[in-house]
């Protein structure tokens, strides 16, 4: 049978739970996964409206999707959401890790409860997530693939953001361990660690950052949310079939040169 890159990127028959699924990226992400064909588990945490909203368009669009909302903090919360998922007929083979906090706080004013909450929300929910959704498959014999949104801050730290760049780095080097211990049982794992990414916005709240971005990224240009969807889609699909442990950075060519 002849294979093209359709096909390769086709996700019929699987099912896809996004956490953080209400957040732009998130939504960009869930929109792609279902344009390849892949049934959606929106995980929330407390935009329900914004979640349900992203389902029905989906639905609209010919989709399946089914909303979930969960404290990832919460003791067992991750298990209790994959377990109600496969109630519901929406039994995950793919996971991508994309909930996560980014306030901005300067290391000397930084609390303790704000490194946990970073810490929580970034690492510790992906952790166990992929423990819930990689156990299931593995006790039923079931290949799957795992993607986890990082960032260009896990490889090189920004101010304000030491709580938010210890996470992502910490969340890449998971990335590999758990490639390591789950490739025999065929579930392959990636990162992609975006740069900035636009949003509504961003250039009126955040201008001369939006301009030093643009004068050294050598593509000139922000990162729009389809530019991680769009990885993300690859290394979900067959196309990447050999592709694991890896770390995949989306960033229009920042980390090429000298740090912006």
């Amino acid at each position: 049978m002849k294979t093209n890159a359709v096909t390769l990127l086709n996700l019929h028959g699987q099912t896809a739970l996004i956490s953080g699924a209400s957040g732009h990226i998130g939504q960009q992400i869930s929109r792609t996964l279902a344009g390849a064909g892949a049934k959606l588990v929106l995980h929330g945490h407390k935009n329900r409206d914004a979640a349900e909203a992203l389902a029905d368009d989906i639905r609209q669009n010919g989709g399946q999707a089914l909303v979930l909302m969960a404290d990832l903090a919460e003791p067992e919360a991750a298990q209790d959401l994959v377990n109600q998922a496969q109630k519901e007929g929406f039994a995950p083979d793919i996971l991508v890790n994309n909930a996560a906090r980014q306030d901005v706080v300067d290391l000397s004013d930084m609390t303790e409860a704000d490194w946990r909450a970073m810490f929580d929300a970034t690492l510790h929910s992906a952790f166990a997530l992929s423990s819930a959704v990689c156990g299931a498959l593995i006790k039923d014999g079931k290949p799957g693939a795992v993607v986890n949104i990082a960032s260009i801050e896990g490889l090189a730290a920004a101010a304000g953001h030491a709580h938010y760049a210890s996470a992502k780095a910490a969340l890449i080097h998971f990335t590999c361990a758990a490639a390591l211990e789950y490739g025999p049982h065929n579930i392959r794992v990636n990162a992609v660690s975006p740069g900035l990414i636009n949003r509504p916005g961003l250039d009126k709240d955040w201008p001369d950052g939006v301009a030093r971005w643009k004068a050294s990224a050598p593509l000139g240009r922000l990162g729009a949310p389809a530019d991680v969807a769009n990885a993300v889609l690859y290394l979900c699909s067959p196309m990447a079939s050999w592709v694991s442990g890896e770390n995949l950075i989306v960033d229009g060519g920042m980390l090429s040169g000298p740090n912006w």
